[in-house]
């Protein structure tokens, strides 16, 4: 569907019809800088504006189509050729809408995830849940983009998304333990003993010592077994 010579077309049947592009919008329902972008080929009519537009022209969907008055020997041969290049066409617009709407999905679930970490204090278990909400309607944007894929490459690439998006949470709530000093958000279990609280995270171990004191320091260790009874011992190391 060449669309550059449909909107020649459209121009050139709108000037014989002797309309202007507002009198021609104001029938259909749109903008005359709706039909202008028609004309310079910058986009085409929605699906539903076709026969209307057509019926205002005085030519068939055929000739539309074809961005020409179609000959009665080649109607027949234009008339498939236009019904497959109309499919193909609507199919690449609905594509467009999902990868759009996909899109928005994404931008929506980073931003909350984001949003999430710098609003909520890093002990609160709501940050860390709204940033893995925020993963999976990331998560459902990138599912938009995979469903031409086979099943099994659909599955891996939005799986290796997720685990790679909450790696990246888990990697700026790491820098933050060690730069800002804060407790991790992603914590599995948290111990508390006198004036000490032992945070265990997937990668990593956090004890932070002399709570809510003026000496209060936070010190990451290798993940390593322990019990109730002597989390006091980690600030002594």
């Amino acid at each position: 569907m060449d669309q550059e010579k449909i909107g020649r077309f459209i121009a050139e049947c709108r000037k014989k019809m002797n309309m202007t592009q507002q009198e021609l919008a104001d029938k259909l329902g749109v903008s005359d800088r709706t039909v202008g972008n028609w004309e310079n080929g910058r986009n085409m009519p929605d699906l539903s504006l076709f026969k209307p537009l057509c019926n205002e022209l005085h030519i068939s969907l055929n000739d539309f189509l074809s961005g020409e008055k179609v000959k009665v020997q080649n109607y027949q041969e234009k008339l498939e050729e236009n019904i497959i290049n109309t499919i193909d066409y609507t199919n690449k617009k609905v594509e467009n809408r999902n990868h759009l709407i996909g899109l928005i999905f994404i931008i929506f679930g980073v931003l909350l995830a984001i949003t999430a970490v710098a609003i909520f204090p890093s002990e609160s278990s709501w940050g860390a849940i709204y940033s893995v909400f925020g993963a999976i309607i990331s998560l459902i944007g990138v599912s938009r983009f995979t469903k031409k894929l086979s099943y099994l490459k659909r599955l891996l690439c939005n799986f290796g998304y997720f685990i790679i998006f909450i790696l990246i949470l888990m990697a700026i709530d790491y820098i933050g333990v060690v730069n800002i000093h804060q407790a991790p958000r992603f914590s599995l279990v948290k111990v508390s003993g006198d004036s000490v609280i032992y945070y265990d995270t997937p990668f990593y171990d956090v004890v932070r010592c002399n709570v809510n004191k003026d000496n209060e320091t936070f010190k990451v260790i290798k993940n390593q077994e322990y019990t109730s009874d002597h989390v006091d011992d980690f600030c002594q190391q």
